[in-house]
């Protein structure tokens, strides 16, 4: 146990001492006085002065009596999860979801709009500004209490620098856009491609729970991968890791630079769309074309029979480049892959025995769509971590 030591600059002790005690009421859920003193070897006179002021700035509440030891029954305090809120957002390209959340995740509102097409990133940012009025309107936040936002886009994103290098969609291409975002939000923004914030969301709150090498596999609009190993997000070194859409699988076509990578100009949802041309005549927009092309082929219709079989053996072949290269132990089937039936994902994985000396876990993504926001919310909390907010005035 660290003891912070009372010498120096007396507000940074102070702030050390209040980090102490924040912790200890964080890791035990419900704690007195009292425990706090022992926990923490401060005295109780301290420990009380930091709690009052504590919950003068709302990070501490009490929340009733604890169990008797022999004297009073203490009063035990509890962490203000509803203190300050966080925003998180995913662009996927065509869809805007956005939501708030308290400090412990959980979301207090939500908010979901289908973008015009084609987009750019002017209106994306107008869109990202009028749905944070909107659900700082519906959950009741003040703006005051909004720590930063996550944001998830299409692209190669520069944590760093904040930049995206590479986005097509929206014509940001090298642009520095969590700073533009920053200057019209008026609030800190944490900017990451859109399937690292899913798959940090399936990491933390799904699936990849108790996993330390995950890869996730997402196909949409594009096709893109996550990539965590040893419990840490690999980026590689220009951040542009994970971008599977550009495995030369299918037929190879002249590309220009702002164009799609081959295999997700095929096997994404708009190229399987475009080979079923025809065939699923009668799609709706927003259907599964996968579940369509189930359906179709269960009525023995042999032309979505193969197709089907063609769209499963190419994601599988970008599969068995992944393990083959990152031996992950779980690989999460995500996107338009949650709709591939139990007979499907048997002949995935018979196909990767069959290619690969070693198979991992196949699973099918849990968290639906809210992925990516327990995703960007999740980037928000790491980045700003509860004892920060001892350093907000």
């Amino acid at each position: 146990m660290r003891v912070p030591k009372k010498t120096g600059n007396s507000k940074r002790v102070k702030n050390l001492n209040k980090e102490e005690v924040l912790q200890q009421v964080i890791l035990h859920g419900q704690i007195s006085r009292a425990d706090i003193s022992k926990q923490t070897q401060l005295s109780r006179p301290c420990v009380s002065s930091l709690v009052d002021e504590m919950i003068q700035e709302g990070l501490l509440y009490e929340v009733g009596m604890g169990d008797s030891k022999g004297g009073r029954k203490p009063i035990l305090l509890e962490y203000n999860y509803q203190a300050y809120a966080i925003a998180g957002a995913i662009f996927d390209g065509s869809t805007l979801e956005m939501a708030i959340a308290d400090l412990k995740g959980e979301f207090l509102a939500r908010y979901s709009k289908r973008l015009a097409q084609p987009e750019n990133g002017e209106t994306v940012i107008e869109d990202l500004a009028a749905g944070l009025e909107r659900l700082l309107f519906q959950s009741g936040i003040s703006r005051d209490r909004l720590l930063g936002m996550g944001v998830g886009v299409q692209g190669v994103t520069q944590r760093n620098s904040g930049t995206v290098s590479f986005s097509p969609s929206t014509g940001w291409m090298g642009s520095p856009i969590q700073h533009t975002i920053q200057a019209r939000l008026g609030l800190p923004v944490i900017i990451d491609n859109d399937v690292n914030m899913m798959t940090l969301g399936e990491y933390v709150r799904g699936v990849g729970v108790g996993h330390s090498n995950v890869v996730y596999m997402y196909v949409g609009t594009g096709i893109g991968s996550g990539i965590i190993l040893d419990g840490q997000f690999y980026r590689g070194s220009r951040e542009a890791a994970g971008e599977i859409g550009f495995m030369m699988i299918g037929p190879v076509h002249n590309r220009t630079k702002r164009a799609a990578g081959v295999f997700e100009t095929h096997y994404s949802v708009p190229g399987i769309v475009q080979h079923a041309k025809g065939l699923l005549s009668d799609l709706q927009e927003g259907s599964s074309v996968i579940k369509e092309l189930i359906r179709h082929a269960r009525l023995q219709n042999a032309d979505a029979q193969q197709l089907l079989e063609e769209v499963y053996r190419h994601w599988a072949y970008g599969m068995a480049n992944i393990i083959s290269v990152l031996n992950p132990e779980l690989l999460i089937l995500s996107g338009e892959m949650v709709h591939v039936d139990e007979e499907g994902v048997k002949r995935i994985h018979d196909w990767l025995t069959e290619w690969v000396p070693e198979v991992p876990c196949l699973e099918k993504a849990s968290l639906g769509e809210q992925a990516g926001l327990i995703g960007a919310v999740h980037s928000v909390l790491e980045a700003f971590p509860s004892t920060k907010l001892l350093d907000k005035e």
